[in-house]
């Protein structure tokens, strides 16, 4: 879907600025202007296409229901499985996030989604049979979907909208009263949409200098960290191999189809299977850029949580996989 600014991204780097495509500064640049135009058109196109919706649609009862009913637990499902169909990285998932709390949704059911999305998607299923079979794969992808359901659910018992930043806060108001002068002018569609498209800038205005800290971070890392740095501390006699290499993949960051071809290797050299699908959840699920821009949306200790119940559990899946694989 991005192949073009893919494609911009290569003629500015190696084009113009004639950079050798071998060169770490290269990849990292690369990755900056692939990720950041990426992102940015995702958060125009959901925040603009969540206005709309919220204009016509009562978000407040949506929230209400979700908020009240007893669903058993099915909306955190429903919202991992949309994480599945949906093919982002952990950055590019954060625009989808925003648009739902936006939106009003309860934040356990967007934290289930923020989890599972970059986990689990169409390429890296495909990319999964083709390297560890069809039985690691069904483990994996039903391990991911669970992670975030379970995940979702113990994060929306602990009642953490207070942690949700002021700028949130005021979104959410400036929603409800956008609502509210819609349904008393009954304006149109047509006069509806520059205050939309108002409300789309200012949101982009809010979160653009952490989007370009964000993927910074992730540019440079992705271009210099060396691919061998973690094998080291990822080997079969370590006992504590799993958390070790989960806190670690942190300051990596990539999305699961990149990152694929790293734990094949792992796994070639003999590391653990489930160490190193622990290494890829933590890589694709948790990193440095991801709560750059997460934090104009959450507190420090809402993200530290947030990173916390994600981290512990990948730790117990990745021994759980090292036992049953």
């Amino acid at each position: 879907m991005f192949d073009w600014v893919q494609h911009i991204a290569d003629w500015i780097v190696y084009d113009i600025l004639e950079l050798s495509k071998e060169s770490h500064l290269a990849d990292a640049l690369n990755f900056f202007l692939y990720d950041t135009t990426k992102i940015l058109i995702l958060l125009i196109i959901i925040i603009f296409l969540m206005g709309i919706i919220n204009s016509y649609f009562p978000v407040d009862r949506v929230r209400n229901y979700l908020s009240r009913k007893k669903l058993y637990g099915f909306e955190y499902l429903s919202a991992s499985l949309f994480g599945v169909v949906t093919p982002f990285c952990s950055c590019s998932s954060v625009p989808l996030f925003i648009g739902f709390v936006k939106g009003g949704i309860p934040l356990g059911v967007t934290f289930a989604f923020l989890i599972t999305s970059p986990l689990v998607n169409e390429v890296a299923i495909g990319l999964f049979i083709g390297l560890f079979g069809l039985k690691t794969t069904l483990i994996y992808v039903t391990s991911g979907v669970i992670l975030g359901t379970v995940s979702g659910a113990v994060l929306q018992k602990l009642k953490l909208e207070r942690f949700l930043t002021p700028w949130v806060k005021d979104v959410l108001d400036n929603s409800e009263k956008e609502l509210i002068a819609f349904k008393q002018e009954k304006q149109s569609f047509g006069k509806r949409l520059p205050i939309i498209w108002k409300e789309v800038l200012n949101i982009i205005k809010g979160i653009l200098p952490y989007v370009i800290i964000g993927i910074a971070i992730g540019g440079l890392m992705h271009g210099y960290i060396p691919e061998g740095f973690f094998e080291a501390y990822m080997c079969k006699d370590n006992l504590f191999a799993v958390p070790a290499a989960t806190i670690l993949a942190v300051p990596m960051y990539s999305n699961a189809s990149g990152i694929l071809p790293i734990v094949q290797v792992l796994v070639a050299k003999g590391i653990p299977i489930g160490t190193a699908i622990a290494f890829m959840m933590a890589v694709v699920g948790l990193s440095l850029p991801e709560a750059m821009l997460l934090k104009k949306v959450m507190t420090f200790k809402l993200i530290g949580i947030f990173f916390g119940v994600v981290t512990l559990s990948i730790i117990i899946s990745g021994y759980i996989f090292n036992l049953i694989l």
